[in-house]
């Protein structure tokens, strides 16, 4: 997977470091997700269904 590619971090991510994500929207049929501490580490990469079920599970 390319690293020169724009991630996209959570909104409530602060610049204080802690626990986030980081996701790509430019792969179709998948949703790329990374630790935004370790952007050279693994990628999980996660079906777009997948990603819609969890997303609207979470905001529950």
């Amino acid at each position: 997977m390319k690293t020169d590619t724009r991630w996209r971090k959570s909104s409530y991510s602060s610049s204080q470091g802690g626990d986030c994500l980081e996701v790509r929207d430019d792969v179709p049929g998948t949703v790329p997700v990374r630790d935004s501490k370790l952007t050279g580490g693994p990628v999980l990469t996660i079906s777009t269904a997948a990603w819609t079920n969890f997303l609207r599970l979470a905001r529950r």
